[in-house]
């Protein structure tokens, strides 16, 4: 294993925006309390945003985080803004190659752009595209948007994408990261071999990333309900954790559609290891194991679960922030010296 560098973690937000029919509010009004959440956060001391992509989807998932992300970036000071990723084989290579360095040059270099392989079928066939075409749909798409960053002419010829002797501008003074998402092996190499970075759901493909990238950097999603009783903070977000996990599964998230079975009951999802349950103090040894074994660089916890009203994620994300974020922050800052 690669030994633990000790650069700056961040702690962060991550964020899907969705306001799913049962317990829907405005749009408009969403939109301005998702937000003022971000804003709020960064002045508790959360230092990333991250947002996710998903696309035709009856609660909102947003389709458009680059914009999202701009409109963060314009509003906060320090705050770095990320995605969470974009799933990047729907999408045309320079077009995202244009907006990201675009937010990067609005935001002063605090974008990361992080990316993934996708994997609900609707999304590709509404643009054309075949799963099976996703492992180099990904890897073009990555070398081409590098090339376009460099300010070079592009001259590209692949199986999937043929880019002429063209250049973008503005090139920005600060590329973004590309971060890699991924939960297969053969995908946890890929982020290993062609990214800056990988992005990982909970603790999956840690070792197997770290022992394989030669300057490995991890950007992780917590899964964890963290307070002060989490049981019973987990069976009052019974219903929307319930959504939030059969969804995924509806889509095909951990298989193709139909091929596992939806959950009954909140419970059984965090037995099977969904979910953690921790407070302050479980938080605090969970994620000081995670910082001292990998080479963590980004700790997101989701805001608020789909349906979940404002003021509830809010508390959980303060509850963090005051009992929990000061401690790692101080053992970092301890480690460095």
């Amino acid at each position: 294993m690669h030994p633990v560098k000790t650069n700056t973690i961040n702690f962060g937000l991550w964020s899907d925006f969705r306001n799913p029919p049962p317990w829907a509010v405005p749009n408009e009004r969403f939109y301005a309390e998702s937000m003022e959440q971000i804003l709020t956060s960064e002045a508790l001391g959360y230092n990333s945003v991250w947002l996710t992509e998903h696309h035709y989807c009856e609660d909102g998932y947003t389709p458009s985080p680059l914009i999202i992300s701009s409109a963060i970036a314009q509003r906060t000071t320090k705050m770095r803004v990320g995605t969470n990723l974009i799933c990047l084989p729907l999408h045309d290579p320079i077009r995202i190659a244009e907006d990201a360095a675009t937010i990067s040059i609005l935001s002063g270099g605090r974008f990361d752009l992080g990316v993934g392989l996708g994997y609900r079928q609707l999304e590709f066939d509404q643009v054309g595209r075949q799963l099976n075409h996703r492992p180099s749909l990904m890897e073009e798409s990555v070398e081409i948007i590098r090339r376009a960053w460099r300010g070079e002419e592009i001259n590209f010829e692949g199986k999937r994408f043929s880019v002429g002797n063209i250049q973008i501008t503005p090139i920005p003074e600060h590329p973004p990261k590309i971060l890699i998402g991924a939960m297969a092996p053969p995908a946890i190499a890929r982020a290993a071999r062609i990214g800056d970075g990988f992005l990982c759901s909970g603790t999956l493909g840690l070792k197997d990333y770290t022992q394989a990238a030669k300057n490995p950097a991890i950007y992780a999603g917590c899964w964890a309900i963290i307070s002060d009783d989490p049981e019973r903070e987990a069976a009052r977000l019974g219903p929307h954790i319930l959504y939030q996990v059969n969804e995924y599964i509806k889509w095909g998230a951990f298989g193709p559609p139909g091929s596992r079975p939806l959950y009954d009951d909140y419970r059984q999802a965090i037995e099977e290891g969904l979910y953690e349950l921790w407070d302050a103090e479980r938080a605090i040894e969970e994620l000081s194991h995670l910082i001292e074994t990998y080479p963590i660089r980004d700790i997101h916890f989701w805001s608020r679960f789909p349906g979940e009203n404002i003021e509830s994620g809010q508390a959980r994300l303060e509850y963090i922030a005051s009992k929990v974020l000061p401690i790692l922050k101080k053992a970092k800052q301890l480690s460095k010296t």
